[in-house]
């Protein structure tokens, strides 16, 4: 087939160019141009030929003819202002969750095809199984890396998008990439892989946050409750916080407190301790059920509520066409509104939606 490699300039994504290349595969590489890059017209061009020169050099070594996309002005209508608009609002988003069904795996996917590509890869450590039937689903599985799995990330896409897409590292180890990036020695050409937010170079979420709404007084401030409604302290906007919130309440006590709820309609942080963060039942909207057809009833599943958390058994009964109600079998620990709850049967995503409110 003809494949459009997504490469960002990491490991990941050249390593999967290469494995289809070595399949027999005709692979051309694209590259989706999303950071913001403020400042005088030439001097965006400046900026914009440093941050991709090393990714030029990288396809040249490994032979990859590339293309760049640039959806600068689409990522920061679709992912960066959502961002900042949820958590001015009280809630803790994952910018992934969002940039890949819309932007990536939509936005870049159609220039991939439009560009004569049959599929799009990435580098995803994430499984994809096709239909055996025609009228069955493409499943999606965790990656066989349980360290590195990034299934999680990929909840928000569609049957259409799958069958477009393949996960050429789905079968493999992070430390196998690693080990064959040194064994190839393009190493010192591979751009260093973000831990952080990749449009917030700072890592400073909170700054940039009150920096970019719409030049809105952000800071504004407001009362810290506990639980029974006594004032314990003043907080300089909800933005800065996130349920499970430890250091920066400025609250001494001999007992820790933590964030608990967070209500954006009274400007209030709600704080507690430790045992207050537990939570049975919480509900989910924008549903996506991706490898399985919507459930008429309950279901018992594992549900993960943020990447790193080990899923856990619960019951999910979808509530019409995009909602669902989600009771764990045990409470678990900061359950987070604007996160992501993904829904898994062993190795099997079915689905996913995004962390409600919850009282």
């Amino acid at each position: 087939m003809k494949i459009a490699a997504a490469i960002s300039g990491g490991v990941d994504s050249i390593r999967a160019a290469i494995l289809l290349r070595e399949e027999g595969h005709e692979v051309f590489g694209i590259h989706m141009r999303c950071l913001p890059c403020p400042g005088e017209p030439g001097e965006i061009h400046r900026i914009v030929d440093e941050r991709e020169r090393p990714l030029r050099q990288l396809a040249a070594r490994c032979q990859i003819p590339i293309v760049i996309i640039d959806l600068r002005e689409q990522f920061d209508t679709l992912v960066v202002r959502p961002f900042v608009e949820a958590y001015m609002h009280g809630l803790t988003p994952n910018p992934c969750i969002e940039c890949n069904p819309r932007v990536k795996f939509g936005l870049l996917l159609d220039e991939a095809i439009k560009l004569g590509a049959e599929r799009m890869a990435t580098g995803h450590y994430a499984r994809l199984k096709p239909p055996a039937r025609t009228n069955q689903n493409f499943q999606l599985r965790r990656g066989k890396d349980p360290a590195k799995d990034q299934s999680y990330f990929l909840m928000g896409l569609n049957q259409q998008q799958l069958a477009r897409v393949l996960f050429p590292l789905g079968e493999h180890t992070k430390q196998q990439t690693l080990a064959w990036a040194e064994q190839t020695g393009i190493k010192p050409l591979l751009t260093e892989e973000s831990q952080e937010i990749c449009f917030i170079a700072s890592g400073d979420y909170t700054d940039f946050v009150r920096k970019r709404h719409r030049g809105e007084d952000t800071a504004q401030s407001g009362p810290i409750l506990d639980l029974s409604g006594n004032l314990l302290g003043r907080h300089n906007g909800i933005h800065s916080y996130t349920v499970g919130q430890r250091r920066g309440l400025g609250i001494p006590s001999t007992a820790p407190y933590y964030v608990i709820r967070i209500e954006p309609e009274s400007n209030v942080v709600r704080i507690g301790r430790s045992k207050d963060l537990f939570c049975e039942m919480f509900a989910v909207s924008r549903v996506n059920w991706i490898s399985i057809d919507r459930p008429d009833g309950p279901i018992t599943c594992e549900v993960r509520i943020r990447n790193l958390h080990r899923p856990a058994q619960a019951e999910v009964t979808p509530l019409g066409a995009a909602a669902a109600l989600v009771r764990f079998f045990e409470p678990q620990r900061a359950v987070t509104p604007g996160q992501a709850a993904v829904f898994y049967s062993g190795d099997l995503l079915l689905g996913g939606g995004i962390i409600d409110r919850h009282s």
